[in-house]
């Protein structure tokens, strides 16, 4: 009897000390996700406005940065990286062909590792390609628009000269137009410079980049696309993320533009911190709205 008289309170003080662990177990705060990027500036910038983005949610998130952000994305060590669609799908399938936002994020989807999965691309947001001539050369050639005229390049495709700053790739061809190898210059005031001089027919820019100068006209590619596209797009573990922070990444892609792009990476050139203006960029474009 006395055994027994000393088991109950042994049983009830164990069920509540498990009763207080689980208690205090649910109220832990969840692991921050890690949000990578690489170590450039608008790779950095995006990483941070999809830390806004999740933490609008009320998830724990903060950005790393690595030289290759796939690799700690595959291992497990980064759980959501934003991306651009044709980058991404030539690095992991060179001189693939696709050029419109949808085809080639089908084909990123399909050569993605198996532990990777893509959310919604930004159907408004890219950064691809683009070349600038002056506003005259844009005035004797009759326009501006790629895609609605398809013989505007290939009627000047020869003799044409085009550059480059060094380091950056740019497209060998558009539609029928086989472009030379672009010359290289060390910064884009020397390639918008030589452009402006005649030194130039044409430059190479890419549509988000805020130093873009005014004066310069756009070759603007559309329907049907003539460059590859390059929109924004948040890959992340598969399996890895709830519902509602895939809901937070993917509601991205409904608000975020190429102008919006541009400014922020405008005043991130500008000595502004990239989670500041991330963070102010979503406060006046909130999400789930």
């Amino acid at each position: 009897m006395k055994a027994g008289r000393l088991v109950a309170p042994l049983v009830a003080a164990a069920l509540a000390m498990a009763g207080c662990a689980t208690h205090t177990e649910d109220h832990r705060p969840p692991a921050e996700l890690v949000v990578g990027s690489g170590r450039d500036s608008e790779s950095m910038l995006l990483a941070a406005v999809y830390v806004a983005a999740l933490r609008s949610y009320g998830f724990g998130a903060r950005t790393e940065t690595a030289d290759d952000p796939m690799a700690p994305l595959d291992s497990g060590a980064f759980t959501v990286v934003p991306a651009f669609t044709g980058r991404t799908l030539r690095a992991l399938q060179p001189g693939a062909m696709p050029l419109s936002d949808a085809q080639v994020y089908r084909a990123m989807v399909s050569a993605l590792p198996e532990g990777v999965a893509a959310g919604d691309y930004t159907t408004a947001a890219e950064d691809k390609p683009v070349l600038l001539v002056t506003q005259s050369t844009a005035k004797a050639w009759g326009g501006q628009d790629l895609s609605a005229d398809l013989t505007l390049l290939p009627k000047h495709c020869d003799g044409l000269v085009v550059g480059t700053v060094s380091g950056r790739q740019a497209p060998s061809s558009i539609g029928s137009c086989r472009l030379p190898a672009p010359r290289e210059f060390p910064d884009e005031a020397a390639l918008f410079a030589a452009v402006r001089a005649g030194q130039l027919t044409a430059g190479w820019a890419t549509t988000a980049d805020p130093g873009i100068p005014a004066d310069l006209a756009p070759l603007a590619d559309g329907k049907p696309a003539l460059i590859q596209a390059e929109n924004v797009v948040p890959l992340y573990r598969r399996n890895a993320l709830a519902d509602r922070q895939l809901l937070a990444i993917n509601e991205v892609a409904g608000v975020l533009d190429t102008a919006a792009l541009a400014e922020m990476r405008r005043q991130v050139a500008g000595g502004a911190d990239p989670q500041a203006v991330a963070g102010g960029w979503l406060a006046e474009h909130p999400l789930g709205r």
